[in-house]
């Protein structure tokens, strides 16, 4: 019986291919770097998040019981200060003047403007119905822009606005960053976000998220 040499089986040694090893670190880099882009960018968003959130809280905090910042003390609203009365009765512009001076004081707008300010500052800083704060953020900086109306370059007596920007200022800016934390799903880091969208009813209700 003779034994035939078969030229093209393997002889069980190969060397390392380069091309290969070269293809494998630049995928893996690939994926490290945008897997640490993707961490950056998450935290970046909860950053974000809990700063405007805590904006949001202090400002609630302040106005309740006067702590003497923006409220001096004694005329909180456990004092039985107003938290609207100020801004709204101070409202000297704008095609919605004397709308806002009917609404300085009430009841019904001292509490729905204390209750948007706790529910949005508590929504962001624990990251859960983010959509629901950005509506109620967004709804509530676009009538304090139009409270303060910077388009106008001069006041009901005459005199100036001083206004810094006819169109962009920090309500602007703060409703839009409320819309961005909502569509980035910003809660889930450093957040209650996941948890939050894992119970029924908000999986029912994406509106919730």
């Amino acid at each position: 019986m003779s034994v035939h040499e078969h030229p093209h089986r393997s002889t069980g040694f190969h060397l390392p291919s380069l091309r290969g090893n070269r293809a494998a670190t630049a995928s893996e880099s690939a994926v490290s770097s945008d897997t640490g882009t993707h961490t950056v960018r998450a935290y970046a968003l909860a950053s974000l998040r809990l700063l405007t959130g805590f904006v949001f809280l202090w400002a609630f905090l302040d106005k309740t019981f006067g702590l003497g910042y923006a409220t001096p003390s004694g005329k909180g609203w456990t004092d039985g200060g107003s938290p609207t009365k100020g801004f709204l009765g101070s409202v000297a512009v704008g095609p919605m003047e004397s709308t806002f001076h009917s609404w300085a004081g009430d009841p019904w707008a001292d509490w729905l403007f204390m209750l948007g300010l706790l529910g949005i500052g508590l929504a962001l800083v624990v990251g859960v119905a983010l959509r629901l704060a950005a509506v109620a953020g967004a709804a509530m900086m676009t009538l304090m822009w139009v409270a303060e109306w910077p388009p106008a370059r001069h006041i009901s007596d005459g005199s100036l606005s001083m206004s810094t920007n006819p169109f962009v200022d920090y309500h602007v800016i703060y409703a839009v960053a409320l819309i961005v934390l909502a569509a980035t799903a910003a809660g889930d880091a450093l957040g209650a976000g996941r948890l939050w969208a894992r119970l029924p009813m908000v999986r029912d209700h994406g509106w919730l998220r």
